[in-house]
């Protein structure tokens, strides 16, 4: 290689001005790449590599004159490692500017609000570009966001930066909370916000679901979320099939039918929204929910008016299962 830009140069040289117009155009002529591109630049690669890869891929024309270019720059500075997308038809002169300083590509991973841990896991173990293994994780340990990254980042720095999230958040959301909750700690606050998140899917209704749950505990009601059974009868997964009265009655620490107040632990992560509706519930004295066939829920506040509810939901799903 050294001994092909020796060569290269002897002859820029004595070709004097048409040498000159040869190499300008070399570095300023667009490029063969038809659109877009991003290419990864492993670490430790050398010049030959780098140049295979962009020409591989289409960047460059040849990677000879790539070789030379980056050698005649090479007081420019280094080229970097990295995931970089280089514009369509880009020059050599642009190519290396992209080596040189453009911010590598930004990739995203998004851990939704209501998975569990392992789901999560799951998640940051097949996104692209990451590596290394996924540190232990505990349930609801992990703020659910979407969170960048560049290819070669480890998955451990991706989690790190989730619960440092996550912390912030509660610590920050707890600060700010109603007086006279029935929560004496941020981890309890934790706890029922993943309830919550799991028990409806409407932004409208967190903060009233969580002041269904607020009241009852208030007056030491067993909360009987079906949530809290389901991730019990999958052993802490997501259960795969609807409930059933076998699992209503096991015996279980999870089991809010038949312990009172908070499960022992969270049951999934809760966002942003769910964690504020914990901490700052609707004011109402409603003490039920159930589903109102529509994707939503009836609430009431006594025993005798959420009893009507449940009928008319009962009387709605026979109508729908009817042939």
């Amino acid at each position: 290689m050294r001994k092909f830009l020796l060569v290269l140069l002897l002859l820029l040289v004595l070709a004097g001005s048409g040498g000159a117009w040869w190499a300008w155009r070399a570095w300023q002529q667009p490029g063969p790449l038809p659109e877009a591109t991003a290419v990864v630049v492993e670490r430790g690669s050398g010049t030959q590599a780098v140049g295979m890869a962009l020409g591989e891929s289409g960047v460059i024309r040849d990677p000879r004159i790539f070789a030379a270019a980056v050698w005649l720059t090479r007081k420019q500075g280094p080229l970097r490692a990295g995931e970089y997308l280089f514009p369509a038809h880009a020059s050599l002169r642009q190519v290396l500017e992209v080596l040189r300083t453009a911010r590598p590509v930004q990739r995203m991973v998004t851990l939704p609000e209501g998975l569990t841990a392992r789901q999560m896991v799951d998640m940051l173990e097949q996104a692209a570009g990451l590596f290394g293994d996924v540190p232990a994780v505990d349930e609801g340990e992990l703020l659910p966001e979407t969170y960048a990254y560049s290819w070669g980042d480890s998955r451990a720095s991706v989690v790190r930066r989730a619960a440092t999230a996550m912390r912030e958040t509660l610590d920050r959301l707890w600060k700010e909370r109603a007086p006279d909750l029935p929560l004496k700690t941020p981890r309890e606050a934790l706890i029922l916000a993943s309830i919550v998140e799991r028990e409806t899917g409407k932004p409208e209704e967190r903060a009233r679901v969580a002041a269904v749950f607020v009241n009852r505990l208030k007056r030491n009601m067993p909360l009987q979320s079906d949530p809290t059974v389901a991730y019990a009868a999958a052993d802490g997964g997501v259960l795969d099939r609807p409930l059933t009265r076998a699992d209503l009655d096991m015996d279980h620490p999870f089991n809010t039918y038949r312990n009172r107040g908070l499960p022992p632990g969270p049951i999934a992560s809760p966002g942003v929204a769910a964690l504020r509706a914990v901490l700052k519930p609707m004011e109402t004295d409603e003490l039920y929910f159930v589903a109102d066939g529509s994707g939503g829920h009836a609430f009431a506040s006594t025993l005798q008016e959420h009893n009507r509810n449940v009928a008319r939901w009962r009387a709605l799903e026979r109508q729908r299962s009817a042939p």
